[in-house]
């Protein structure tokens, strides 16, 4: 008598009569469901061929117990199931959520997206499906084995930055599978686009590096707080009236209404399109920042890996795809859940801040100390906003993110789950609330977008516009604008730019265009040696050590205080001596000293001499008598 069911693990065969099998990752269940067809040996990647049309119901659901692990290939061989992310130490799902960005996936887990594109979306043509030898292809994707294998600049870092070879060729996983044959005619599937237009390299989607994820979580972080700020001063404009949206120092313009109630966000600067669409008086413009990727499209780290696992590896998200639904056709569902999601947005969330690493060269430190005021000078800072500030405990990070858009976990769809960013049990160095209840964020952004192209003619220019519809004529104008870059992590980046063409600083300062041409031409207004300074002061903003102790490290890793705590000139007029010191960093956060005194090294009483002050100078009422004087820094 033919058995119901045979599975034959290392060849992923099933036999069947009468229906189609699909391996639930998460519960080790065979979910069988129906078929019109007869006797049939399917091999999971040729399904296509030899398979028939799946049908929607599922009739049966078989455990596994007891299932031979012998010659099994997966990268993830323990996984998580919803809710598990709730009793797990947060130690360990981080550690969970390393792996998954590490993880090398296979087809035997899910890897591969037989029927569907990048972006989710079925094939042009489902008769030609992504099997070998069209499973991977470096333009369209599915483009990597491993997030790691991109993502993992400096120290081989998993999720840190990437070098060329590792960009992203964004908008063209919205084809099938790209050849620039053009032996195809339906667009969208190899070489024509949307427009029946043959592509090329340059045309079929937009380069970009591959960016590092260090400090993501108080980047999120900031960017709610904004978001909710400026929809705040939103809600408060009455029919006729209007106001300028600002939040912690940054201003996005003037958001208006019309007498009829309507919108006018022809005044609103620095969002991304999609966050300015509004359709009557009663749907406003939601205002929302959109702190990922390059061009400012993606709002949460949790949006980010529900595109990027699916997009690069094929591996589908049950709350994006569905529970126990299989879109891309490879047989498996719950490829990854919601737990896991949270894991990997969580680890992202958690990774290392940047800091500063500082020779101990005297020379070095004064061209640095230059080079800080002379950012400052130029204007690079006023897009380039040195800290930020994050109150009101917003470095208590929540999965998920209020804002996120359908397709991502919401609010009210699982309970909430959250991180302290100031863990010291996290990766560190960690940032700290002040005495103020405020955690300065480093990291040289004013989460603004700009233009910083000379125009259309600009080879800086993208030739597509990501929050245009695929195929519109806004799509094909193509996109100038890009997010005020993080530069905490600069000085370590093995490129630079949004399409990282450019391998040196100097020379991605020079291609500044558009809104950011004064500082630029500020900047190309230095001397020689000033312009060297500025980048000897770049070069300092680095992802340290996973050793460091201090977010500021000499050349050896030892905490070092910046700027130097030094005493600059003591001078006397009369019986009054005036003491000077070295000051606030031009880029770093506002000091506060007290000049002390004391009459007898041999026996030092340090007394104060008037109160503490945030200048860098104080003069003391002697009286001739003789004494001795130091400065003391109150706050690093």
């Amino acid at each position: 008598m033919r058995p119901i069911l045979t599975c034959k693990r290392g060849r992923r065969e099933i036999y069947i009569p009468n229906a189609h099998v699909r391996y639930d990752l998460v519960t080790s269940w065979l979910v069988v469901v129906e078929m019109n067809t007869e006797n049939v040996l399917l091999d999971r990647a040729r399904e296509r061929v030899l398979g028939g049309i799946i049908l929607a119901a599922v009739v049966a659901l078989i455990p596994l117990e007891g299932r031979s692990e012998i010659g099994r290939e997966v990268s993830m061989e323990s996984r998580l199931a919803d809710g598990e992310e709730f009793t797990t130490p947060i130690a360990d799902l981080v550690d969970f959520g390393r792996d998954l960005l590490a993880a090398n996936w296979t087809y035997q887990e899910g890897g591969g997206r037989p029927l569907t594109t990048g972006t989710g979306a079925p094939l042009r043509d489902s008769d030609d499906p992504l099997v070998f030898p069209r499973n991977f292809n470096r333009i369209s994707g599915p483009d990597a084995n491993s997030c790691a294998g991109c993502h993992n600049a400096p120290f081989g870092t998993v999720g840190g930055g990437g070098d060329i070879v590792a960009n992203v060729f964004v908008l063209g996983q919205r084809f099938d599978f790209a050849t620039f044959g053009h032996e195809d005619a339906i667009p969208g599937k190899s070489s024509v686009d949307e427009r029946g237009d043959p592509v090329n390299l340059d045309t079929i989607g937009n380069s970009r590096a591959t960016p590092g994820m260090f400090g993501s979580g108080f980047i999120e972080a900031l960017a709610r707080q904004l978001t909710a700020d400026i929809r705040a001063i939103r809600d408060e404009i009455a029919p006729g009236g209007s106001a300028e949206l600002v939040s912690k120092g940054i201003s996005f313009g003037t958001l208006a209404r019309l007498g009829d109630g309507t919108w006018d966000t022809s005044g609103v600067e620095g969002l991304p399109s999609p966050s300015l669409q509004t359709d009557g008086a009663d749907a406003p413009p939601s205002l929302i920042l959109m702190p990922f990727h390059q061009a400012g499209a993606v709002i949460s780290l949790r949006q980010f890996t529900n595109n990027a696992f699916n997009h690069h590896h094929g591996i589908q998200t049950s709350e994006r795809f569905g529970l126990d639904q299989d879109p891309d056709g490879d047989g498996y569902v719950n490829e990854m859940t919601r737990a896991e999601v949270t894991a990997a947005s969580v680890f992202q969330a958690a990774m290392p801040i940047p800091g500063r690493v500082i020779p101990n060269d005297p020379e070095v430190e004064e061209a640095v100390l230059i080079g800080e005021a002379k950012f400052e000078e130029v204007g690079c800072a006023v897009c380039h906003v040195p800290n930020l500030p994050l109150d009101n405990s917003g470095w208590l990070f929540t999965e998920p993110n209020p804002y996120n858009p359908a397709g991502n976990l919401r609010p009210g769809e699982a309970p909430n789950f959250t991180v302290d960013l100031t863990d010291s049990s996290l990766p560190g160095p960690r940032l700290q609330p002040d005495s103020n209840g405020i955690v300065w964020v480093p990291a040289f952004t004013d989460f603004k977008l700009y233009d910083i192209t000379s125009g259309s003619e600009d080879p800086n220019r993208e030739h597509l516009n990501m929050h245009a519809a695929a195929g519109s004529d806004a799509f094909f104008e193509g996109n100038g604008q890009f997010l005020a870059r993080r530069l905490w992590d600069v000085g370590n980046k093995p490129n630079y730019f949004h399409h990282g063409k450019y391998s040196t600083m100097r020379s991605s300062i020079i291609a500044h265009s558009g809104d950011a041409e004064a500082s630029r031409l500020a900047f190309e207004g230095l001397s020689d040696y000033e312009r060297s300074c500025v980048i000897e002061f770049l070069k300092t903003l680095r992802v340290l050590d996973p050793d460091a102790e201090s977010l500021v490290v000499d050349e050896e890793g030892n905490p070092k205080v910046w700027p130097p705590n030094r005493l600059l000139s003591i001078g006397q007029q009369g019986g009054r001596v005036e003491v000077t010191w070295q000051g606030s960093s031009a880029v770093g956060l506002p000091r506060t000293y007290q000049l002390q005194r004391c009459e007898d090294l041999n026996n030092p009483v340090w007394t104060d001499i008037g109160s503490a002050t945030q200048s860098t100078s104080h003069s003391d009422d002697s009286n001739g008598v003789q004494g001795y004087y130091r400065v003391v820094l109150l706050n690093q």
